[in-house]
């Protein structure tokens, strides 16, 4: 059937300035479009500012996590497990990918609890990002 999608889209706006970079690095690659941005999204570094409401999210998430990881243990304690197999598995990669997007926002923002030799604080123009 044409016009139907398997798979939802992703878009956002760019400049036409950024474009043309986007576009460059695309070309450079040898990659599609897609292979590209999806490597790119998922694989590349991302220099992350720490901000104290940023840090809040990140503990309700993984509070929500908890939660949920403890009442399935409680389940499986009493063989009264209500998760399908199915069910079972997309909570384990929910919580793997939001455990990966955290440790990696935390790599990012590493620099700043991690200060170089001289006692110094690496900024992140410092290319530690």
């Amino acid at each position: 059937m044409s016009g139907v999608h398997k798979y939802p889209t992703i878009s956002f706006r760019i400049s036409p300035r950024e474009r043309e970079e986007i576009e460059a690095k695309i070309l450079a690659s040898g990659l599609s479009k897609k292979d590209y941005f999806v490597r790119s999204c998922i694989y590349n570094r991302v220099c992350v500012v720490g901000k104290k409401e940023l840090v809040y999210q990140l503990v309700e998430e993984l509070k929500i996590m908890q939660t949920n990881i403890r009442e399935v243990t409680e389940q499986f304690e009493k063989t009264e497990v209500d998760l399908t197999p199915e069910g079972l598995e997309d909570m384990r990669n929910d919580c793997l990918d939001m455990l990966k997007a955290i440790l990696w926002v935390l790599d990012g923002a590493k620099y700043l609890w991690q200060g170089n030799t001289n006692g110094e604080e690496k900024s992140p123009d410092s290319s530690n990002c």
